[in-house]
């Protein structure tokens, strides 16, 4: 007689002699509280109407009016580690994502490969009898793992949640999104014209995933991760939505940033001796702006408006499904943003985001003449600075800075089985910092955070628990010292002072040593209005050499402040290999621009081996960006077409007859450079060349930003042209697909760099 490892029972040569028992099923403590994780996405402190703002929603409102806001919250400044610091509870740098993934570097703290020893909360949930699910956006995966041939360690089920329904990049088209279904792209279940937009399609699928489990385990807790693309830009709402906000704005952003501030301190938001930062010198006031610009940045502010207030909503269909299920009162909703209000839009607004990538700009007429598109499908918009520095009141500066701008955000917490009714609706003001969230929520639920998780020996939480302040508003502030590091701009905050600098550009010749830092009392002085390095340089030059050792403790060194390594031409990822040629097969998913084959502001060929069938032929051949910006090869109305979109500012077609014999023949483009990003395109059938266009802009540095890469057969997301709707599949038969490049492209790395830089 005997037992096999890990069996409980006994084996005897009979069953009369044996001993069955079931393997151990991990089980939740009985009535275990449900989570709800709600990230927002560059959101400001004060762009909740519970955190002073004007803009309605309810949602989140009804949640601080049954639970508590921290007003003193902090996070990285970015979204990539800001989610990495959430799941994980560790410091960006000490999970390797100092900085968004896109912009990954080759060292310890910046190489986006998050550990398996810093795991994330649902793999921990999982083990504890928890389901664990994520909708919406991602951006946790290196973009050259962002494919469909590519590992899935990193995906959302690699990192231990059990379904996925969302985007995996750091931002998305929200009326054609490229989106992912646990393991696999899929397509958009209806279009845009059809009323498509992906918050409800998101809030859908969450809806979903509960039900299901209700169905088969009416009792298992859940973990629910959702991190809509609001209010990232594009700021894209359904139509009725932007009309709801038509002139609410037109007052400009000075009034509404003395409105908000009046509001935070009336309502006890912030401390009563707050001051209102003066607005930056580099940010007009609206009485500057001619009539004519304060019509065009009021109409961005109204789709932002929009986005959030729509989001809200959704997001409030979510919370009135666990009404019905009976879930709410026992499940933790912890809603935040991921850093401080965008400056992305730069200082005029941006009609679209890609452009700065390619040393584009917008003029007024154009905004003026697509001020109607705002907020729709074809426009990648994003409000002007004005707007930032109002979103971020009292505070100075914005995302991807360490000034408060940058790094406090909203913070709301409810669980009305788990606290204390008479709490709800007040604010908490302990120093609290991204990195707490999960430790805390471990500890209302009453699970430990494992020395070892699935044979891998865990590296320490680095946050820590402020459950003890939910009952308790004068609760110690266990958070004490907290480091900042992003681009370059670094902060130190200890026990109530903080430590400051920043950096404007990006400088390769930099002198750290020569930094400016500033020194702020965050108690008495919350909004960063009085520099006391001057009268306390005994205390600057303790918390500065403090931040030096955070940063060798937490691997934020080497300094960088390069923002662009790999764009331009810095050391590649594992795998990476630098050809000239691809071939393409038709095929479901696109390949992600990291991957993709390089042609920009090269002289290249696009070599389609085809059947043409005899009733004719129409659909995308090939296809690379969107109708923000991209190329395609298409057969439409027994046409070869090609088109060239320059970031949705000119476009360059031409088009030819197609073969009329069907059977066997080759389509293909050939792009000749002439001069930095201009050149000649010619359409070729078998190898003739049979039509000329002249593109006077050939895109130089990015197709896309919001995740479309190069498709084959059809082509997902919005189209690069509005001469089709996608996916628009080619109807005969394609072989494959040759694309072949010559030559190196011509960049002016530190001006391109610099101009990109300003606009982050």
């Amino acid at each position: 007689m005997g037992t096999t490892a890990g069996f409980t029972g006994v084996i005897g040569r009979y069953r009369s002699e044996s001993e069955p028992a079931w393997p151990e099923v991990p089980t939740a403590q009985t009535h275990a509280p449900n989570i709800v994780l709600v990230l927002l996405d560059d959101v400001g402190f004060a762009q909740l109407g519970c955190f002073g703002s004007s803009i309605p929603t309810p949602t989140f409102d009804g949640l601080a009016e049954r639970g508590i806001r921290f007003t003193n919250f902090h996070t990285t400044a970015l979204c990539s580690p800001t989610r990495a610091c959430l799941l994980t509870g560790r410091n960006h740098h000490s999970v390797g994502m100092g900085r968004i993934i896109d912009l990954a570097t080759g060292f310890p703290g910046y190489d986006s490969h998050i550990p398996d020893s810093a795991a994330m909360l649902p793999a921990i949930l999982t083990e504890e009898g928890y389901a664990a699910y994520a909708v919406g956006k991602w951006h946790l995966t290196p973009d050259n793992e962002i494919s469909a041939g590519a590992s899935r360690t990193r995906w959302p089920l690699g990192k231990g949640f059990e379904r996925f329904y969302g985007f995996m990049e750091g931002e998305t088209n929200q009326f054609a999104p490229t989106l992912v279904h646990d393991n696999h792209f899929v397509s958009q279940p209806e279009g845009f014209e059809q009323g498509y937009h992906f918050t409800t399609d998101m809030i859908d699928h969450a809806i979903e995933n509960v039900s299901d489990l209700r169905n088969a385990e009416p009792d298992k807790p859940f973990l629910l991760y959702v991190t809509p693309g609001a209010c990232h830009s594009p700021h894209q709402a359904p139509a009725e939505w932007l009309e709801r906000f038509r002139g609410a704005f037109d007052h400009g952003w000075d009034i509404e940033r003395g409105r908000i501030h009046a509001r935070q301190v009336a309502e006890g938001i912030l401390p009563a001796h707050t001051e209102l930062s003066p607005r930056p010198d580099w940010v007009p006031s609206w009485d500057e702006l001619t009539d004519d610009q304060r019509h065009i940045n009021a109409r961005y502010m109204e789709a932002f408006a929009a986005y959030l207030s729509h989001t809200d909503h959704e997001l409030g269909r979510l919370m009135d499904f666990l009404v019905e299920t009976g879930d709410l009162d026992n499940t933790i909703v912890v809603a935040m943003s991921d850093n401080g209000a965008s400056s992305e839009g730069g200082p005029a607004g941006s009609l679209n985001d890609i452009r700065p990538w390619n040393i584009a700009g917008t003029e007024e007429a154009e905004q003026l003449e697509k001020l109607d598109e705002i907020g729709g499908p074809w426009i990648h918009n994003n409000y002007p600075w004005g707007w930032t520095v109002a979103g971020n009141t009292p505070f100075r500066r914005w995302k991807r800075q360490t000034h408060e701008g940058g790094v406090a955000d909203p913070l709301i917490i409810s669980w009305p089985e788990g606290i204390d009714s008479t709490q709800n609706g007040t604010t908490r003001r302990q120093y609290t910092h991204v990195i707490d969230v999960m430790p805390t929520v471990l500890e209302l639920i009453g699970v430990n955070a494992p020395a070892v998780l699935r044979g891998v020996v865990q590296q320490p939480v680095e946050g820590v628990s402020f459950a003890a302040s939910l009952d308790d508003a004068d609760a110690l502030s266990l958070h004490r010292t907290q480091y900042y590091e992003m681009f370059g701009c670094r902060a130190l905050y200890h026990e109530g002072f903080k430590a400051v600098t920043f950096h404007e550009i990006f400088d390769p010749d930099l002198d750290w040593d020569a930094d400016r830092w500033e020194l702020y009392d965050t108690v008495a002085d919350p909004s960063e209005c009085h520099d006391l390095a001057q009268e306390s340089p005994g205390k600057l030059r303790e918390l500065i050499d403090r931040w030096w050792i955070e940063a060798a403790r937490h691997q934020v060194l080497p300094l960088d402040n390069a923002p662009f390594d790999l764009v331009f031409g810095g050391t590649p990822r594992p795998g990476h290999v630098d050809r000239d040629r691809w071939v393409y097969r038709p095929g479901g998913a696109p390949v992600p621009e990291a991957l993709a084959a390089n042609v920009r502001n090269r002289s290249h060929s696009i070599i389609a081996e085809v059947e043409l069938p005899a009733d004719g032929v129409e659909g995308v051949i090939a296809a690379q960006g969107s109708g923000f910006g991209g190329w395609s090869l298409y057969a439409k109305n027994g046409e070869l077409r090609y088109v060239h979109n320059f970031v949705a500012r000119d476009l360059h077609r031409t088009a030819t007859p197609l073969p009329e014999m069907p059977g066997s023949h080759t389509l293909g483009f050939r792009f000749h450079r002439t001069a930095d990003n201009a050149g000649v395109g010619h359409l070729l059938i078998d190898d003739e060349e049979m039509a000329t266009v002249e593109i006077a802009d050939f895109t130089p540095v990015r197709w896309a930003i919001t995740g479309e890469g190069l498709c084959c057969g059809l082509q997902l997301g919005l189209p690069v042209t509005r001469d089709y709707r996608g996916p628009f599949p080619f109807t005969g038969v394609i072989h494959r697909v040759i694309i072949s490049a010559d030559g190196e492209r011509s960049l002016d790395v530190k001006a391109e760099a610099d101009l990109a830089f300003r606009a982050q």
